[in-house]
């Protein structure tokens, strides 16, 4: 085994889905800042007509198996879907057996986790602080901005270290969006598994410990971005 790893260290097809690994990875993280900040805020808002249904929808991919998942999302996105047909001919792509694809399962994998930690810490913030930041002259984006936000940074950064680690081994939704195309939609997590299935399991623990080395690498910028900044 330890033989069949260092062959697929050397495998000049590993870089592919490195990078492709890689360069999801970092803007799956840019979207669960944006996104999970975001909806985070307006689920913790406790009053607005939509409210449960925006919540069952971010809700859906920690209940729901991600193959079954995948295979809805794939009906709908697909080309012969009207949403598929419409992003054919308004912008010219398509979310099936893409890059985007990829794109768009890992950002469902792991947005929940994500959303949640940060829907729960700001409606612990208490109320008085924005009421008192409001009296004070300032309007509602720069309370959450200077007030809201910096009390829940922890909370950010345990939901993007959760939706990172999710989002970094999704098979399920990826496998059917993307289409485990060799050399274009294949990640890391396809390869571990394309490797498993074909009994190449030294090639599988080598992927696996890149996995694990990104999900780490991830872990400590982020817990190093949540350290307070010195005066």
């Amino acid at each position: 085994m330890l033989a069949a790893a260092i062959e697929a260290l050397r495998d000049p097809a590993l870089i592919a889905p490195a990078l492709l690994s890689l360069e999801i990875a970092a803007a799956t993280l840019v979207l669960h800042i944006v996104l999970g900040t975001l909806l985070g805020w307006a689920l913790a808002q406790r009053s607005w007509p939509g409210r449960t249904v925006l919540d069952a929808l971010v809700t859906i991919p920690l209940v729901f198996p991600p193959i079954a998942l995948g295979f809805f999302l794939l009906l709908l996105l697909g080309r012969r879907s009207p949403v598929g047909q419409w992003l054919d001919a308004g912008f010219g792509f398509s979310f099936v057996f893409s890059v985007e694809g990829v794109l768009l399962a890992s950002v469902i994998a792991g947005l929940p986790l994500v959303v949640k930690p940060i829907e729960a810490a700001i409606a612990s913030v208490s109320r008085s602080l924005g009421e008192a930041s409001r009296t004070l002259g300032r309007n509602e984006l720069e309370t959450f901005l200077f007030v809201i936000l910096p009390n829940i940074r922890g909370a950010i950064v345990a939901g993007l270290v959760l939706g990172t680690a999710r989002s970094l081994g999704e098979v399920g939704i990826t496998l059917m969006l993307g289409g485990n195309i060799v050399g274009k939609t294949n990640t890391i997590s396809l390869e571990v598994y394309n490797a498993v299935f074909n009994g190449e399991y030294g090639r599988a623990v080598v992927l696996s410990g890149l996995l694990g080395m990104v999900s780490l690498g991830v872990f400590a910028l982020l817990r190093r971005a949540s350290r307070p900044i010195p005066n």
